[in-house]
């Protein structure tokens, strides 16, 4: 044999040893532990599981897209997605709504939470261990997450792009609700953006009372005080359409300029007509979509944040998802009305 050959030989052996080695661990060594994610393994989710939608005001244009998103959300995941509560503004109607949702022990509920009556429903669904998201708007209480916009950044958008679209000057009015905290928001991220422009000035808020008769005469009676007012911007889509109205029936359109909020198909109509400026969107779709995933990531895919995350009263997942601000003008127009008729279907 070849002393070539003899210490490969030798080199072979000395390599099987070492693998042999390394592959005889003890029994506490890291790999023989279980893997905390194992206890983190939920059963996979069935097409009777049920999520609920708690909201009011279902009349409005605006929740068709988040009725659409909800059900989508529902097909995409496989589970069941139901939509309740009243046509109209009626919060005792929405409270006995997601009481009677508490009653069919659903897998979550996500709620349209814009009044503090409906605190004691979340809490009560929270503590029966029935997940609650609030959605579009929220309340203090023990619900598990907020998905929406953030209602300053809605409010800046309109302001910012209002700015510009006055070139930096005039009179503006606010056509809001006052003393709502949502819309008070929303007019604090407006006059935020104004602050960048010392030349425009705020010269009256005046309160729509979300109807539109009442918001047509309240744009009427600001633009006869303030001659020389150069825009509107409202809060809601009330408050919008109030303002278009008032222009068109003053035969002003193009000399006073408004700022509106969602993208009901009214809003966008004033839009194309002129008599509307601009408006800014929610991620409505999209608002339902993620509250529905959050529920759903609740129940199947949580993170394991301890071996138990139940038993060690562990949150794990997002407590806050803010979703995006859009402005609607005429350069985009046409994309949000084919929507509104898909949401309509």
């Amino acid at each position: 044999m070849s002393k070539k050959y003899f210490g490969l030989m030798i080199l072979v052996l000395v390599l099987v040893a070492a693998v042999g080695c390394n592959s005889s661990q003890p029994a506490n060594s890291a790999s023989s532990a279980p893997a905390a994610s194992n206890a983190q393994v939920a059963a996979p989710a069935t097409a009777d599981e049920e999520y609920i939608f708690v909201s009011s005001m279902g009349n409005l244009e605006y929740f068709n897209a988040v009725k659409y998103g909800w059900t989508w959300g529902g097909k995409t995941l496989g589970v069941k997605t139901t939509y309740v509560g009243p046509a109209e503004n009626d919060v005792p109607a929405e409270v006995a709504a997601f009481d009677q949702a508490i009653a069919k022990k659903p897998k979550g509920i996500a709620t349209f939470a814009y009044d503090p009556a409906i605190i004691p429903s979340i809490n009560k669904a929270m503590e029966a261990g029935i997940p609650v998201v609030t959605v579009i708007g929220d309340v203090p209480s023990d619900r598990l997450a907020f998905i929406g916009s953030k209602q300053y950044d809605l409010g800046y958008v309109a302001g910012k792009n209002l700015a510009e679209a006055l070139g930096g000057k005039g009179k503006v009015a606010v056509l809001s609700l006052p003393g709502v905290q949502m819309f008070d928001d929303r007019e604090t991220g407006i006059r935020e953006a104004f602050k960048a422009y010392p030349d425009i000035e705020v010269v009256q808020v005046g309160d729509t009372k979300a109807d539109t008769v009442t918001a047509v005469n309240v744009a009427k009676d600001i633009m006869q005080r303030n001659p020389d007012l150069a825009a509107f911007v409202g809060t809601d889509s009330t408050a919008g359409i109030g303002a278009a109205t008032a222009i068109e029936e003053s035969n002003k359109i193009g000399q006073v300029l408004a700022v509106a909020m969602d993208r009901n198909s009214d809003v966008l109509e004033k839009i194309q007509k002129g008599s509307l400026t601009g408006a800014v969107a929610q991620d409505d779709a999209a608002i339902s979509f993620w509250a529905l995933q959050v529920l759903f990531n609740y129940n199947h895919n949580q993170a394991p944040l301890t071996v138990d995350n139940a038993a060690a009263h562990a949150k794990s997942g997002p407590t806050l998802i803010n979703t995006a601000a859009n402005y609607i003008d005429k350069s985009n127009l046409q994309y949000y009305l084919d929507a509104n008729a898909l949401y309509a279907k």
